[in-house]
């Protein structure tokens, strides 16, 4: 008895075998799209308008959220940016390690000017390096990055003390007392999140503003056209950019 259901099975799972379906080796697959290895040269980057640079960020941002990132050859970026750069935006954003800016805008080596700072504001170092970047380098386009659950503004509405931190907690001290004076007005919710997510929008409308109430050379490159500076905020949650034009 045992022989005959040894036979019995060992047929059972030839048949199954026969009749299993034919391997997926031999079946025509679509060819990978090749990694980017181009990178902006003066030309490139001087045909950009502020108008063009803000659409390719906001269908790069999308890409991010689509999961949909383009694949780059970075070994080759990099060697071909080593004797120069000419990247087609500046960011000002926060030092959050949840929001890199050549990632969720889907760009490469030599595309971005990045600077970062706890809570996105400007000081006369960050303007320095914007001008540079504008002025100097020629980028068309200056991009005020805050995010959503942003821990400098939760401290500063906590008033949280320690160290270093303190002082440049008070950076947010005007945009906090021009949320609450809002509240005080009853337009808008009292609750904590509520504060904290109006504050993190003002801040980045006060950054911008101040950016260009503080440096004569962006705004003299803003109002001849060469030059926009735009702000928005990214959600940790689902990775979406919500713009604010200035």
């Amino acid at each position: 008895m045992k022989f005959h259901i040894g036979v019995f099975l060992l047929a059972l799972a030839a048949g199954s075998l026969a009749c299993a379906p034919a391997s997926n080796d031999t079946a025509e697959t679509a060819p990978e799209a090749e990694p980017v290895r181009e990178v902006l040269t003066a030309d490139m980057q001087a045909a950009l308008t502020p108008e063009q640079v803000f659409e390719q960020l906001k269908a790069g941002n999308q890409r991010f959220v689509d999961g949909q990132l383009t694949r780059r050859d970075y070994n080759a970026q990099a060697a071909a940016t080593a004797a120069g750069q000419y990247p087609k935006a500046a960011v000002l954003g926060c030092v959050d390690s949840r929001v890199p800016p050549e990632i969720i805008f889907d760009q490469g080596i030599g595309d971005l000017f990045v600077g970062r700072v706890a809570g996105n504001f400007e000081n006369e170092d960050l303007l320095g390096s914007l001008e540079f970047a504008t002025a100097v380098a020629g980028t068309p386009l200056i991009v005020v990055l805050g995010h959503t659950s942003c821990g400098a503004i939760k401290g500063a509405v906590a008033g949280v003390e320690l160290g270093n931190l303190t002082a440049m907690l008070d950076n947010f001290d005007e945009v906090l007392a021009q949320v609450r004076e809002i509240q005080a007005l009853g337009t808008t919710d009292p609750e904590e999140a509520a504060v904290i997510q109006a504050a993190i929008e003002e801040n980045v409308r006060r950054t911008m503003n101040d950016i260009l109430e503080r440096s004569s050379v962006i705004s003299e490159l803003v109002q001849s056209g060469d030059l926009a500076v735009v702000g928005g905020v990214y959600d940790l949650a689902t990775g979406l950019v919500t713009w604010m034009e200035s």
